[in-house]
């Protein structure tokens, strides 16, 4: 019973009644190792990396004047 009062009162009397906590160090629990962690945090970062150099390709194309008309050779 003075598991849950400490569970529930870490909360802030709120709606999940310490179920919030519990959650979170269970998953703590089953995630991956720390090792692995690191690999998908770097992974992440690449992938918001390539999304950001697909992001200023388009900026870059878009800003870009655009040509008028067309240039004829003339004999």
């Amino acid at each position: 019973m003075t598991d849950e009062k400490t569970s529930s009162a870490s909360c802030g009397n709120c709606f999940c009644s310490g179920a919030g906590p519990a959650m979170s160090e269970f998953l703590r629990k089953i995630g991956p190792p720390e090792g692995a962690k690191h690999h998908f945090d770097t992974a992440r970062i690449e992938f918001l990396k390539g999304i950001r150099a697909l992001i200023d390709a388009r900026i870059e194309n878009l800003s870009q004047p655009e040509s008028k008309g067309t240039k004829v050779p003339v004999e």
